[in-house]
């Protein structure tokens, strides 16, 4: 086919299932897929700056798709299907730099060039995924709002250019909202993937703490982190999960999740009728003491209304009583976010770095604390000095090769856990649907910060939550909505995700500018 040719596919609608249809019909293949996203690149990274790294080497992966489906041999979903993966990711062949020009060499920094790839980015390898590149992020992924600090600079929100992209997948988001790519890979430690795909009205899965592993990926928090997709579908997100989910000898917390996966894979329980007679849980001050904006609020009673429409019983403010809203203490100097569980990434990082190699640039917290102390992350100026106020915090910058203890970490999760599951039982819900945030995304680069309504409390616990896209704000910002469950409900939530995306239809593809 001509080159030309390539900017024909719609790339702006296009899901891993017609992806599918198009090699099965011809229509194109795997090769001119890929150029069609590189294309698009050349013509809108410059405007997003969604992409950092770009592959030289997809496009003969895509030709070796081609020659494989060629062949007779049956491929999975994901084969040919063009991915973009978070920066922090190891991906053999590229700098792993977090955002930070201290790790970037052309920016004189030191160079972290993984041996192997991050079992996450192995799997999509596996899955026979086309990996476009490497998306930005903020320094350290410290931020959910944006990527402002990123040594690249700005990323932008594709729907709303002047409006904050979320973080720290902001990137990854940017790229799979504006046609870039098909899917792409997130992590969140506070919000990182929830942020942005509901900033950028997209689908994104965080998962629960241990379906999935994050070896190979630049730490926050080893009690905290996890990665997971971003879509433009919820079918495309179950698709991606799991083709990610499943233990790794890299990453043993991922043997708690042996036997979770549910028969069939993440897309068998997707139906338009999934919350026929669910018991779902509405936002309150129960679950968290801060109000829902005016217009938030008016949208989310048209969400109910929908809900009850798709055949779901609602039930307000659950966790009334239950105690579960006193539990959230934001972290000093911090007005929002808490960063408990963070104690430990001395230590993480020490295992991260042990990782990359024995030709890495720095094998040792110490000597990553060398390479960056005239622009110290934990210094009374840097980007994670909040982390001086944990418990605990200072135990594991003395001596980052012995892990934490986090007594305070390990007591606050096990009480949001059990409040959780008593109010889930007690009340018989099936799973709570909240607003993502309780208001409007904040300006692109202004001081204000993303207000979320899970942040913190899932990420403490643990727990899963599948963000949808639900409108729009009548400045036309996104407005989405996230499911929650009990841990290792991906499957069930995912359901109800997909009743309520086909419901409603309520996305529309961005108009680029």
């Amino acid at each position: 086919m001509e080159r030309g040719s390539a900017m024909d596919i719609d790339l702006d609608t296009l899901t891993v299932e017609a992806v599918q249809a198009g090699f099965k019909a011809g229509a194109f293949t795997a090769e001119h897929l890929a150029q069609a996203c590189f294309e698009r690149i050349e013509r809108d990274n410059g405007r997003y700056n969604a992409l950092i790294f770009l592959n030289p080497a997809a496009l003969d992966d895509a030709r070796e798709i081609d020659r494989r489906r060629a062949a007779g041999e049956v491929l999975g979903p994901l084969a040919g299907v063009p991915v973009v993966i978070k920066d922090p990711m190891d991906m053999v062949g590229f700098p792993t730099t977090a955002g930070w020009k201290k790790l970037y060499g052309k920016h004189g920094g030191v160079d972290l060039m993984p041996a192997r790839d991050a079992p996450v980015v192995a799997r999509m390898r596996r899955a026979g995924a086309i990996l476009l590149g490497k998306t930005n992020v903020p320094i350290l992924s410290h931020t959910g709002t944006h990527a402002n600090d990123s040594w690249a600079g700005p990323t932008l929100n594709v729907p709303m250019p002047d409006r904050a992209p979320g973080g720290s997948s902001a990137g990854t988001a940017s790229a799979v909202a504006s046609g870039m790519a098909v899917l792409g890979l997130a992590e969140e430690t506070g919000g990182s993937i929830q942020n942005p795909a509901s900033a950028q009205d997209l689908v994104g899965i965080k998962p629960t703490i241990g379906l999935v592993p994050n070896a190979g990926v630049v730490p926050l928090s080893g009690n905290r982190d996890v990665v997971g997709p971003i879509a433009r579908t919820v079918r495309d997100a179950a698709l991606c999960l799991d083709a990610l989910a499943g233990y790794s000898s890299e990453d043993p917390k991922t043997l708690a999740g042996v036997g979770r996966q549910p028969a069939g894979g993440y897309a068998a329980a997707l139906a338009a009728d999934a919350l026929q007679g669910k018991r779902i849980g509405l936002y309150g001050p129960g679950w968290r003491t801060q109000a829902l904006s005016d217009e938030a609020a008016a949208l989310y009673e048209r969400v109910q209304r929908e809900l009850v429409e798709l055949g779901a019983m609602l039930i307000e403010d659950p966790f009334a009583g239950s105690g579960f809203a006193d539990l959230r203490k934001p972290t000093p100097p911090l007005e929002h976010f808490d960063a408990r569980g963070l104690e430990s990434i001395p230590y993480d990082l020490e295992k991260y770095l042990q990782r990359l190699g024995r030709d890495a640039a720095l094998k040792t917290f110490a000597e990553f604390a060398e390479a960056t102390r005239d622009d110290d992350a934990f210094g009374p100026n840097g980007v994670l000095r909040y982390l001086h106020s944990l418990a605990d915090f200072r135990t594991a910058l003395a001596d980052p090769s012995l892990p934490p203890e986090m007594p305070e970490f390990v007591a606050l999760k096990a009480r949001y856990l059990t409040i959780f599951d008593s109010v889930m039982s007690q009340h018989r819900l099936d799973a709570l649907v909240f607003p993502q945030m309780r208001n409007e995304l904040p300006s692109l680069h202004g001081k204000e910060v993303i207000q979320e309504t899970t942040v913190g409390e899932i990420n403490i616990a643990g727990l899963p939550g599948i963000a949808v896209p639900a409108g729009y704000y009548e400045s036309g910002s996104p407005f989405g909505l996230i499911f929650v469950g009990r841990q290792w409900d991906e499957g069930a939530l995912l359901g109800y995700a997909y009743a309520y995306e086909c419901g409603t239809q309520h996305r529309k593809a961005p108009r680029l500018s």
